[in-house]
């Protein structure tokens, strides 16, 4: 299990590497909602299933289990110019 973490302005860390299978939580460490999905903004179309689907409120998590390799770029819906990058092993 990772965590990234969420501050209104950035994702930390903003790039992982992980192993197929693994899970990844994206805690919400700001005041506002944010809403973690891949790439690219707004169709979410590189890995549709990495979407939360709706706002994650400020101190809350959405998790997800990642079963596809490759390098998946993300970005909070909300504000498109954060963003990341994730690598599946």
């Amino acid at each position: 299990v990772h965590e990234i973490n969420y501050s209104g302005s950035a994702f930390t860390p903003s790039k992982l590497t992980i192993k197929n299978g693994d899970i990844v939580i994206f805690k919400n460490n700001s005041d506002k909602n944010f809403w973690p999905a891949s790439g690219p903004h707004p169709q979410h179309t590189n890995y549709p299933e990495f979407d939360s689907k709706k706002a994650i409120a400020a101190g809350d998590k959405f998790e997800f289990k990642f079963t596809k390799t490759g390098i998946w770029s993300f970005h909070d819906h909300l504000t498109p110019s954060v963003t990341g990058s994730i690598t599946v092993e």
